[in-house]
């Protein structure tokens, strides 16, 4: 009988499963790398062992460290979460030779269904419909070079051992193509210690399809219906639903059979989910995931059933707890994944530390690992929340999950939140006509959507004004005082007498990207507010703090409550309006300020440096690719930004390197 886990695991999820844990009267225990010491997975859970250092590769991917951390603890079960070990059966094998239970399936039907190579083969086996490609894996990238050559276009790379889009490359050239298949093995040998990939023909807008299963481990199996998870970015899901939208239901029950019917003939232990693509009235088999899901609370939502105690329950008693007539689905349930990420430079992922993280007024289910104050790791994946609403239909799950988000504030770093906004009022997420490419082609470069997304491109008047009267406020806290220079009711060299206006000279300009917005204060009014200018535009505002980083303003007859925080330097605020970063920058400062030093290569984000691909005195021509990072899994190409030679280089492989780091200068021909 288990009655203590110890959760290998990190963040929301292992948060999550330490909550079901408690509920059911087992004590818990977690892990930790030297980065996460104070991490909010550590600080809740209470208890926790650290493994090694910051690198997954040292810390949340060593079986030894962990088998040694449960006996250390004294846990008898382990429970693997998602991502990390929780695919590997050398684990699950020194698990049992350990005498821990792993809460999971078996390692021998890991090895048949957990790699995409070999259970494609099991799909096969058992007459589930795949997708034409390569038999099995490939670890020689001649041979996969050779294979794409041979087949037509599109295809898709693949990670045998991957997983959320890492290591996966959709080709769609044949230029380049020996690097992009050197890029897809390195990122999979690196986020999941196997570099080898599969191909297959590649289906371009299809819906993407799950099925949740859970087995006895005996040949009996079940599903927990099914999850629609179509709306991706880059092959990584951001928004899912369950039930399915829209899907004819003949079709439905033919997938929800092949599923349960695959995992039967593999003796499945514990959940899964068993992953398809549809593509018009034709469906074909992707993957398996035997683990917990990151969006299984959407299937926890419409069915009621705490899928992690499921899970308990499996491993505890080698039983399913329930039958396929006692599953119900009621109501539909949406999920969305709250990440650091700027949307307007190609969701590119940010580090760093958060200001403030407040879903307090969301009214919906949040799970999230990060609280204010906490750090986004490049080690590991950006996700800060997921935040999950139900309804009793697909429109009321939807504008609940809506209404969520725009209650929802984070300051600190870029995140997706506005865009998450934006997705779920798209007519095709609206009526369900979406497919898996659609977020990608109208984020595309030079696409009408990315264009939109641009920093600077529509920042309401009321942020402007709520920014510039922060920074008035800032800047007289730092001011001595100085008698009647320094009243309060002064903001200029100006005479205190007739009408109050907007002095005639800027005294702030306000940024985003390309935009900027001089200000003008007046003195303050009679009745307590100001004056102002922005741009071309004369308001009068009054702002008041109510409390720790929140303000309400009052502008053109309207109340808005904001949370605002930063430096006077930089500003950032949040609002029912969404949110906004602005530099502010001193009028009679900000003349030199933008100046930047032409053909620098800045690091786009913190990093390690994998590869240095020209060296000092070489010629680079536009777009070609100088420095290689390695951030939060993903490699990032740092190119030439034209013609010229590399006139300094300033790392090396290896480095550390911080966001905007300078890592090579070009110099034009």
């Amino acid at each position: 009988m288990i009655k203590k886990v110890l959760i290998a695991n990190r963040g929301e999820i292992a948060c999550r499963i330490a909550r079901t844990c408690r509920k059911l009267g087992l004590e818990v225990a977690t892990v930790h790398s030297s980065a996460e010491r104070f991490a909010r997975h550590v600080r809740e859970i209470g208890e926790s062992v650290e493994i090694g250092g910051a690198a997954p590769a040292e810390s949340y991917l060593r079986i030894d460290a962990i088998v040694a951390a449960a006996r250390r603890v004294g846990a008898d079960a382990v429970h693997p979460g998602y991502g990390f070990l929780s695919e590997n059966a050398d684990f699950v094998r020194a698990l049992d030779a350990a005498g821990l239970t792993f809460i999971g399936p078996r390692a021998e039907t890991m090895e048949r269904i957990g790699g995409k190579a070999s259970a494609k083969i099991e799909a096969q086996r058992a007459g589930v419909p795949v997708v034409p490609g390569s038999p099995g894996g490939m670890k020689d990238p001649a041979e996969v070079l050779r294979l794409v050559r041979s087949m037509p276009l599109p295809v898709l790379l693949k990670a045998v051992a991957g997983g959320g889009g890492r290591g996966m490359a959709v080709v769609e050239t044949l230029d380049g193509l020996e690097g992009r298949i050197e890029s897809a093995m390195r990122e999979a040998e690196k986020a999941f210690g196997n570099g080898e990939l599969i191909v297959e023909r590649y289906l371009p807008r299809v819906r993407h399809i799950e099925v949740q299963v859970a087995g006895d481990g005996q040949g009996q199996a079940i599903h927990l219906f099914e999850r629609e998870c179509t709306l991706q970015r880059r092959h990584q899901k951001v928004i899912e639903e369950a039930p399915s939208a829209g899907l004819p239901e003949p079709l439905r029950q033919a997938i929800l059979a092949d599923a349960v019917k695959l995992a039967a003939s593999v003796e499945y232990r514990g959940l899964g989910t068993v992953e398809f693509v549809v593509a018009g009235d034709e469906y074909f088999f992707l993957e398996v995931n035997p683990r917990l899901q990151v969006e299984h609370p959407v299937t926890e939502e419409v069915t009621g059933l705490d899928l992690v105690a499921l899970q308990l329950q499996i491993a505890d008693s080698g039983a399913l707890p329930l039958t396929q007539d006692e599953v119900r689905c009621t109501g539909h349930a949406f999920e969305a994944r709250l990440c650091a990420e700027d949307p307007a430079a190609g969701f590119l992922p940010a580090t760093g530390r958060l200001q403030l993280v407040d879903f307090s007024r969301a009214g919906v289910r949040i799970e999230s690992g990060v609280e204010s104050g906490d750090e986004i790791s490049p080690y590991y994946d950006s996700m800060i929340a997921k935040l999950i609403a139900h309804g009793p239909d697909r429109d009321a799950a939807r504008r609940a999950l809506l209404a969520g988000l725009r209650a929802s504030t984070v300051i600190g770093l870029p995140t997706n939140l506005q865009f998450l906004q934006e997705l779920l009022e798209w007519p095709q997420t609206r009526d369900a006509s979406f497919h898996t490419r659609l977020i990608d082609e109208r984020y595309a470069p030079g696409a009408a959507a990315a264009s939109a997304a641009a920093p600077g491109s529509a920042v309401p008047i009321e942020h402007l004004a709520a920014a510039a009267l922060y920074w008035h406020g800032q800047w007289r806290a730092q001011t001595p005082e100085l008698g009647c220079w320094t009243l309060g009711g002064l903001t200029g060299w100006r005479l205190n007498t007739g009408a109050i206006a907007p002095a005639p000279q800027p005294a702030l300009v306000l940024k985003q990207g390309a935009s900027e917005w001089p200000v003008r204060f007046s003195g303050v009014t009679a009745q307590g507010s100001y004056r102002l200018r922005i741009g071309d535009e004369e308001i009068e505002a009054t702002q008041r703090q109510i409390g720790a980083g929140r303000y309400l303003l009052l502008c053109k007859e309207h109340a808005l409550e904001l949370t605002i925080c930063g430096a006077s330097e930089q500003i950032e605020l949040a609002s029912a309006l969404g949110t906004a970063v602005l530099s502010a920058t001193s009028y009679l400062g900000g003349a030199a300020s933008d100046a930047a030093a032409s053909g620098q290569l800045l690091a786009p984000m913190m990093g390690k440096v994998v590869a240095v691909k020209a060296q000092t005195g070489d010629a680079v021509v536009t777009g070609q690719t100088v420095v290689v990072l390695e951030s939060m899994k993903m490699e990032l190409h740092v190119t030439a930004p034209f013609n010229g030679n590399v006139s300094s280089l300033r790392c090396q492989v290896g480095d550390m390197v911080e966001r905007h780091q300078v890592l090579a200068e070009v110099s034009p021909v």
